[in-house]
């Protein structure tokens, strides 16, 4: 891993909020290096020689074939980006792993398969394990040879993990821990070697334990019957007196918790990541359809209805991906400083997730949304052909919904992401206090008349963060401080202020990207960054707009309910775009190119 220490210019996780940066400081897709490129490539190659040729089978739930591919990868090194060299990996940098794993979301099951088996599956041991237990696993995981899963679900805990029932007893000679226990929705469980497997020790202290599939009292049911994503294996997983040796507990007793709350962090925005990768794929077979297919006598990418659904589909994966990357490097750059400064290597990757939690989540949220959104447009757009199961569209809709569910759901990422940004301002890792004084001394002054001209041409939409963040200020400071202990029981509230929060980082992240790309090649070069960041920005500032009326009007009355609205009001008022002439002239970008091409 190349050392890039954070700079000046690396903001805090949940810092976009209070601070602006500069546009040349953060990653783009765009500059990708030629090894990255060159990686993604031989990731491609894998897909189109090996994963495609046999989909049907593998959607089909072909264990064997399954277990032989991840060899087959492991072989060639696709497992093992994650890992140092001492355990037979390559260590690459958290943006190139993203990359990567927005590359293999093209191999559908396939991919959910590996991504299990690389990152929940076997990080756990990375980050947490003492040395002996990384050198008796790691290397056999990195080739294949050995398959991993995660096993924390259970049927009375999902959302609340530490409600687990699963129990570990010592035994009398102390050489093994006895464990018993269910666990549920186990992904690659029908052909998993190794199980990291969370119990509670004497039914007290959540732990996490190594257990080996072939160990007497380990068994699995039958595989489920899933909406999606079928081509994966999902079981349950029984625990019948296990004879778990003491070596394999995992990390510290009683701090299980640690171990899967900040996988979950990873886990989220590499599934960011993987959401960007299989929009991408669903819009390029939308946009491919929409010029095949010949309505009126002419192809209905002619249509401004189907326009607005290409060029919408571009939109939000275009800001999406903008986020995810930069994002990516934030965390890339924490790792790489936590290192230099001496920090072992697992401290370095878990708090380099960990800064940016926040980020995590919602990429984790509005990633997954986005490819819903993407693949419901794509049946849309296939019309009938779309609900056939001879076109792509219907195994694409039944394996986006999954997305929202994985790695928390939704609305418990929604949630965390308002709880870590409440618990850093609280401890005063972030200075909210400061900006949103100026915020309030700001709505009780005169409104400025000042017509705003700038020789910036990006002056409009960057006086657009400005104001959203203002916005965001206005109503958390005022939500919080109303409210206190009590917001957390406020649910719709905390949802309200996440979407705002996620708005904000996606219009600032895309419009930093617009501004890099244009510093790299010129203005014209990014037209289309341009339209497609604006488009999205007017529609987020309305959304902001109401999602901050719904957070204000639920519980503020009086004069202090007119304030905040009329602040409210002020910090999101804006000149609207043509947005469908913005969006005609995307979805004509793309109708030429014939592929999804940004």
């Amino acid at each position: 891993m190349v050392l890039q220490k954070e700079t000046k210019d690396t903001l805090q996780g949940g810092e976009f909020l209070i601070k602006d940066i500069d546009a040349n400081a953060i990653f783009i897709p765009e500059e990708y290096s030629e090894d990255q490129l060159m990686m993604a490539d031989m990731f491609r190659d894998f897909i189109k020689t090996k994963i495609n040729p046999v989909i049907d089978q593998l959607e089909n739930l072909d264990i064997e074939l399954t277990k032989k591919l991840l060899e087959e990868a492991g072989e060639l090194g696709i497992l093992g980006t994650s890992f140092p060299e001492e355990y037979g990996g390559s260590m690459q940098d958290f943006v190139t792993n993203m990359y990567l794993s927005e590359v293999f979301a093209e191999a559908r099951s396939f991919a959910l398969s590996a991504g299990a088996h690389t990152g929940i599956g076997m990080l756990p041991i990375l980050y947490f394990g003492n040395e002996e237990q990384k050198k008796r696993y790691l290397p056999d995981m990195v080739l294949g040879i050995k398959k991993a899963a995660y096993c924390l679900t259970e049927p009375g805990s999902g959302s609340d993990a530490l409600a687990a029932k699963s129990k570990a007893v010592l035994s009398e000679d102390g050489k093994h821990y006895i464990l018993n226990g269910q666990k549920m929705w186990i992904t690659n469980a029908g052909f998993a070697d190794v199980f990291t497997v969370f119990a509670k020790i004497d039914g007290e202290h959540f732990t996490g334990f190594i257990v080996e599939n072939e160990w007497e009292g380990v068994s699995t049911a039958a595989e489920e019957k899933k909406m999606g994503i079928k081509g994966s294996s999902t079981r349950q997983v029984f625990f019948e007196n296990v004879k778990v040796p003491v070596e394999n507990v995992l990390g510290e007793i009683g701090k299980g918790h640690k171990i899967a709350f900040n996988i979950l962090n990873i886990g989220r925005i590499k599934l960011g990541a993987s959401t960007v990768g299989a929009a991408k794929v669903v819009a390029d077979q939308s946009i491919k359809y929409a010029n095949e297919r010949h309505q009126f006598k002419v192809p209905i990418s002619s249509f401004g209805a189907i326009k607005q659904k290409l060029a919408e589909q571009a939109i939000r994966i275009f800001v999406n991906e903008s986020a995810v990357y930069r994002a990516s490097q934030d965390i890339h750059h924490k790792e790489s400083s936590l290192l230099a400064d001496g920090k072992d290597l697992s401290a370095a990757l878990l708090g380099g997730a960990e800064e940016y939690s926040i980020e995590c989540a919602l990429m984790k949220v509005h990633g997954s949304e986005c490819l819903d959104y993407v693949v419901d447009e794509g049946v849309q757009i296939y019309g009938g052909m779309g609900f056939s199961e001879e076109a792509p569209m219907a195994s694409a809709y039944r394996d986006s919904r999954i997305n929202r569910i994985f790695e928390g759901t939704n609305e418990i990422n929604r949630m965390l992401a308002v709880d870590r940004l409440m618990r850093k301002a609280l401890r005063g890792t972030l200075d909210f206090l400061t900006p949103g004084m100026a915020v309030q001394k700001e709505i009780m002054s005169m409104p400025s008349f000042d017509s705003g001209k700038s020789d910036d041409w990006l002056h409009r939409e960057k006086n657009m963060i400005k104001n959203m963040k203002k916005a965001f200020l206005l109503i958390a400071g005022a939500t919080a401080q109303k409210l206190m202990k009590k917001l957390v029981e406020e649910q719709e509230v905390l949802m309200y202020m996440s979407d705002i929060m996620a708005d904000i980082y996606l219009c600032e992240s895309s419009l930093l990207r617009t501004e890099k790309f244009a510093n790299m090649k010129g203005k014209e070069a990014a037209d289309m960054h341009f339209e497609m960041t604006r488009t999205f920005m007017d529609d987020a500032i309305e959304r902001i707009n109401v999602n901050g009326k719904r957070c204000i009007a639920a519980w503020a009355e009086g004069d202090m309910k007119r304030t905040l609205l009329m602040g409210l009001k002020r910090f999101t008022k804006y000149e609207p775009i043509n947005a469908k002439a913005a969006r005609r002239k995307i979805a004509d970008k793309l109708i030429e190119k014939n592929s999804y091409c940004f």
